[in-house]
């Protein structure tokens, strides 16, 4: 059992909000890299314009090092604007087992078949 336990790598994922829209995803990977070992880097964009939305995820796998990330890096300043840095929260399921994307998608009619506006907001 110990064995099986020990091969599961869990890894930690870090919140990076208040980026500035021009930051790309090599410097946040830079700038991560300098306190642990970066797994990936998403930088979020907005799903119809493709425009960043100004926040971002990190991955590391070292737990200690993410910490150590998280507290010098929040309130550092990145292009002239302050990031807030924290450990990301996980998507949180209705009392239905769907999280929040899956059921705005559910809801989502494609421009085809709205009767009541032909335009999105």
């Amino acid at each position: 059992m110990r064995e099986r336990l020990a091969g599961c790598r869990t890894m930690k994922n870090i919140y990076i909000g208040n980026l500035d829209s021009a930051v790309t995803e090599n410097e946040v990977r830079d700038l991560f890299q300098e306190h642990g070992k970066v797994e990936t880097v998403t930088l979020v964009k907005d799903r119809d314009s493709g425009h960043p939305r100004g926040f971002a995820f990190v991955e590391m796998a070292n737990d200690g090092e993410a910490e150590a990330a998280i507290v010098a890096l929040n309130g550092t300043v990145l292009r002239e604007r302050p990031l807030s840095v924290n450990e990301a929260r996980p998507k949180h399921a209705d009392h239905n087992g769907k999280i929040s994307s899956e059921r705005r998608k559910s809801r989502r009619d494609t421009l085809t078949t709205r009767t009541h506006r032909q335009h999105r907001y």
